[in-house]
């Protein structure tokens, strides 16, 4: 009889065990990331009525709807509900990549962390003006942004949101947008003390007649499990694979590039499909259209025959584009780009013209004259032409030298000239100063309330100098 009910026992104990197993195994996608139902430690949370839903609202069905969602005159506010289990889950995430929370030094060598792995998404609920978007994908974002605020102790970090990363796993949210935007990127302001200059970099870009995304600010709040947390003064920001393309462009079908790495630099011998980081079409292994870029920029023309050169290179890649995006770039300063940095564009074949595109992106180190021996000089006299071909080579074309010149006088006056912008500085800092100076430590890169304006002055005192910079150059 006791081996009877021992056995029975083992029996239900692997019985149970089995059961786990299998829901577990159900329950998680081929991407551990998407896992949704966590059968240790977390109950189903798939039986739901998502209540709040409407055409306008939450459908794939309305136009992305640009005056809700980025306006200019006022600071809204967005919060993100996070169960406890699934917040601890990202937070050790975290902790496996970069280390100790507040530890000062990422990676078992100490310093940055070298890795290509995103941090996990969970399902949260987003709340805005009174309405919920359910089992939206929310994780952390960045690079050494993410890194560094990481290891000095600061949880004012950067959000990606995707509103149907999770539609496979419930129905409800099938196609789920936030006013017509699948994915936004909530920006932290690291760096910046101002909180401006992603914003205004953006507003700078967009205004000389580039790509680029919409930007507005936001105060976050985040309740993983004690109710409301003040996360600080956000930018919210488009993204490029998503609206912009979808908005900018009369066909968003071709291929969309984020290049992160050596190949980013499109130097000589740094071909690498790898780091050309397709954002779409990843099922069609086509890279012609960065290979023959790459062919073209290099061709022996360049030296022997430069309108042969610029005959060929111009069917492949958007010449006018990318040189007035060098003009506003190397004019507001901006380090942590090309020319000084293998990240932070977008390249995109545009359907109209098979033209690959050139778009800016991550402007929070803009506006200031940058880490790294300083963001690149006018006339790029600190950029090493064989590392940073496509700066080194078009600026060396009395062409497209020329080219580059009537830009550089065109923002000036135009995108960056010292009255709009300092009247810009003074309508945002007077917008978001008050939820700026309210953050709270552990949540700001704030010492002190005085260092907000104390920025904001830095960079009125920038646009200036700027000016007296490209009048000296141009002379």
């Amino acid at each position: 009889m006791r081996k009877f009910k021992k056995s029975l026992n083992q029996l239900f104990i692997a019985l149970l065990f089995s059961t786990i197993l299998m829901t577990f195994n159900a329950c998680t996608s081929d991407d551990a990331t998407t896992e949704v139902v966590e059968v240790l430690g977390e109950v189903d949370d798939t039986d739901f009525e998502a209540t709040d839903w409407t055409t306008e609202t939450h459908s794939k069905d309305a136009d992305p709807n640009f005056d809700e969602v980025f306006q200019d005159n006022a600071v809204k506010r967005l919060d993100i509900v996070i169960s406890e289990v699934r917040w601890q889950k990202m937070l050790d995430n975290m902790t496996e990549t970069y280390g100790t929370f507040g530890a000062g030094g990422g990676g078992p060598g100490g310093g940055l962390s070298d890795t290509d792995e995103n941090p996990i998404f969970v399902p949260a609920e987003v709340f805005y003006n009174g309405l919920e978007w359910y089992r939206v994908g929310v994780r952390f974002k960045g690079n050494s942004s993410l890194q560094t605020s990481w290891q000095n102790g600061i949880l004012k970090l950067s959000f990606k949101l995707d509103f149907d990363e999770y539609e496979d796993d419930y129905p409800q949210i099938d196609n789920q947008r936030f006013y017509g935007f699948k994915k936004l990127s909530l920006k932290n302001n690291y760096d910046d003390k101002s909180m401006l200059r992603e914003k205004v970099a953006g507003d700078v870009f967009r205004n000389a007649g580039l790509v680029g995304s919409h930007t507005a600010f936001y105060t976050l709040y985040v309740d993983h499990g004690d109710g409301p947390q003040y996360f600080g003064v956000y930018t919210m920001v488009e993204e490029v694979d998503d609206t912009v393309l979808d908005t900018q462009f009369s066909d968003d079908d071709g291929n969309i590039y984020k290049p992160d790495g050596e190949a980013a630099s499109f130097a000589i011998g740094s071909y690498n499909e790898e780091e050309y980081v397709k954002k779409n079409n990843e099922d069609e292994a086509d890279f012609s259209d960065v290979q023959s870029l790459l062919d073209a920029l290099h061709d022996d023309s360049r030296t022997t025959d430069a309108a042969t050169w610029r005959a060929n290179l111009e069917p492949i890649f958007d010449t006018d584009v990318f040189l007035k995006y060098l003009a506003a770039n190397t004019v507001i300063q901006n380090w942590d780009t090309y020319g000084k940095m293998t990240h932070n564009y977008f390249l995109y074949n545009n359907p109209d013209t098979n033209k690959l595109t050139w778009i800016p992106w991550d402007n929070n180190e803009a506006l200031q004259d940058g880490k790294r021996e300083s963001a690149a000089t006018l006339d790029f006299s600190n950029v090493t032409t064989s590392e940073w071909p496509l700066i080194g080579y078009l600026y060396q074309d009395p062409v497209y030298k020329e080219k580059y010149d009537t830009y550089v006088k065109e923002v000036v006056e135009d995108a960056f000239n010292v009255t709009s912008i300092q009247a810009q500085y003074s309508k945002y800092a007077a917008l978001i100063e008050p939820y700026a100076t309210s953050e709270i430590p552990g949540y700001t890169f704030l010492y002190n309330s005085s260092d907000f304006q104390i920025a904001v002055d830095q960079l009125n005192s920038h646009v200036t100098s700027r000016t007296t910079v490209v009048s000296n150059y141009l002379d």
